[in-house]
C-alpha cells in the first residue's frame, strides 16, 4: 500500500546502461580514468561552442527577475519562434512559434508526444534495436510497446514486418535517425515506403497512424543525407534535443513540433499542451531557452566525432571485428564475439572494457560501444580489444 508498484519495477531494475556507467565511474576512482575505456554513456566528449558560454554571460546581465522568472508554459514565444525560423530556414517549411512546445530533453518530449496521442490498450510500434526507455516512456503513457526487428543485415526499418504489426489498436511507430544505438540513418527510400505502409494502415483503419520521430542526433552525420520526415508523411511529430548537438545533455532543453502540415494539428498543439500539464513539463529551463535564441543554428562539431569513428572502426576492423559501419550518431554497433552478449561483456569487463549489451536494446548478439569519449580512450583501448579478440581465438 502506498507505493506504485510500476514507478517501484522500475526503480529497482534500472537502466543497464546507468548502471555501466555508475560502475565505470566507481572503476576510475579506484585504478585511474585512463585504465578504464568507458563507452556506456551518449555523454559529448566535445564541449560546448564557446556561443553558448557568450549567451549565458550575456542572459547574466538580465534583471534577475527576467532572468529566472516563469516563462510561459509552452516556452517563450521568441524562443520558439527562433526555433521554427531555423526549421524553416533549413527545411522549407512555414512553421511558427506555437508549432513549438520546448522541453526538458527530449525524454521529456517524447513522454509529452506518446501522452498526447495515447489511451489505455494502445500500441506503439518501435524499431529494434531502440534506445530502451522508450518502452518505460510507451509504458507511462498506458500504451503497449510493440518490438519489430530492423533488417538484421542493413538495420534500416522492415517495412513488411511494421505492416504485419500494426494493429487496430496502433496508434503511433517511433523511430530515431540517425540511430541510437546502431548509428543508422534511414533513407528517403526506406522512409518513403515506410511512409506509404502508414498511409494504406491509416486508411484501413480509419484512423491516422503517428510517426514520432526523435532526432538529437540530427546534427550528426557522416556525408549522409538525414530526411526531414515531415515532408514525406503528413502525420509526423518531431522531437528534439539539444543534448547532442550543442554538447548540453546536462542542461534538458529541446522541443516537441507539431507540423502545421499535419491533418491533426490544430487538435494536437492543444494535446502536447495538455500533456505537458499533467506530467508536469512546464516552463522548460529559461535560460537555456535564452541560449537557443542566440545558438540554434550553430553548427555541431563533427570533425570530432568523425575522427574517434576512423579510429575505432580502423583499429576494430584491423582486430578482425564485425561491425555496422556507422553513418550517424556517435554509436558503434558491434558484433558479439558470442551468442551471449552479456556473457561477452563480462570478458570485456575484466579487461577495462565498457561496452553496452544489446540485449537491452531489443535484440541478442551485439554491443553498442559509445565512441563520443576522447580521441585517446579510443586509442589506448585498442590492446584491450586485441586482447579479448585473442581470448576467444586462442
Amino acid at each position: 500500500m502506498g507505493i506504485n508498484k510500476q514507478s517501484y519495477a522500475y526503480g529497482a531494475s534500472k537502466s543497464s546502461i546507468r548502471e555501466i556507467a555508475a560502475y565505470g565511474a566507481a572503476r576510475k576512482a579506484q585504478i585511474g580514468a585512463e585504465n578504464v575505456y568507458d563507452f556506456s554513456l551518449g555523454n559529448p566528449s566535445v564541449p560546448a561552442p564557446d556561443a553558448v558560454r557568450e549567451s549565458i554571460a550575456r542572459a547574466l546581465e538580465l534583471p534577475a527577475t527576467t532572468l529566472h522568472g516563469y516563462t510561459p508554459a509552452s516556452g517563450l514565444p521568441a524562443a520558439r519562434k527562433a526555433v521554427a525560423d531555423s526549421l524553416n530556414r533549413r527545411f522549407g517549411t512555414a512553421y511558427a512559434a506555437d508549432d513549438l512546445y520546448l522541453t526538458c530533453g527530449a525524454a521529456a518530449s517524447i513522454s509529452i508526444v506518446l501522452n498526447a496521442v495515447c489511451n489505455d490498450g494502445d500500441e506503439v510500434i518501435v524499431i529494434a534495436p531502440y534506445f530502451p526507455e522508450y518502452r518505460v516512456f510507451i509504458q507511462n503513457a498506458g500504451a503497449t510497446c510493440v518490438e519489430v526487428l530492423a533488417d538484421e543485415v542493413t538495420f534500416q526499418i522492415d517495412v513488411e514486418a511494421v505492416r504485419a504489426a500494426i494493429t487496430e489498436r496502433t496508434v503511433a511507430v517511433m523511430i530515431d535517425s540517425p540511430n541510437n544505438p546502431v548509428g543508422a540513418v534511414y533513407a528517403r527510400e526506406n522512409l518513403t515506403a515506410l511512409a506509404q505502409a502508414l498511409q494504406d494502415a491509416s486508411r484501413e483503419l480509419g484512423h491516422a497512424i503517428h510517426l514520432i520521430s526523435d532526432e538529437p542526433y540530427r546534427e550528426i552525420a557522416y556525408d549522409v543525407d538525414v530526411p526531414w520526415v515531415p515532408d514525406l508523411y503528413a502525420s509526423t511529430i518531431v522531437c528534439y534535443s539539444y543534448s547532442k548537438s550543442l554538447s548540453l545533455p546536462g542542461e534538458r532543453i529541446g522541443w516537441v513540433l507539431v507540423p502545421n502540415t499535419h491533418p491533426e494539428h490544430d487538435e494536437l498543439v492543444p494535446a502536447v499542451a495538455g500533456a505537458g500539464r499533467k506530467m508536469g513539463f512546464v516552463c522548460a529551463p529559461a535560460l537555456f531557452q535564452r541560449v537557443l535564441m542566440d545558438c540554434v543554428d550553430e553548427p555541431t562539431n563533427i570533425e570530432a566525432y568523425a575522427r574517434n569513428r576512423k579510429a575505432l572502426t580502423d583499429g576494430l576492423a584491423a582486430i578482425g571485428y564485425e561491425f555496422i559501419e556507422p553513418r550517424g550518431a556517435f554509436y558503434l554497433w558491434m558484433r558479439s564475439l558470442e551468442s551471449d552478449a552479456n556473457a561477452f561483456f563480462e570478458r570485456a569487463k575484466a579487461l577495462e572494457l565498457l561496452p553496452v549489451p544489446s540485449d537491452s536494446f531489443g535484440c541478442t548478439g551485439w554491443v553498442r560501444v559509445g565512441y563520443c569519449v576522447s580521441y585517446e580512450t579510443i586509442v589506448n583501448s585498442m590492446p584491450a580489444w586485441q586482447k579479448l579478440w585473442d581470448s576467444y581465438h586462442a
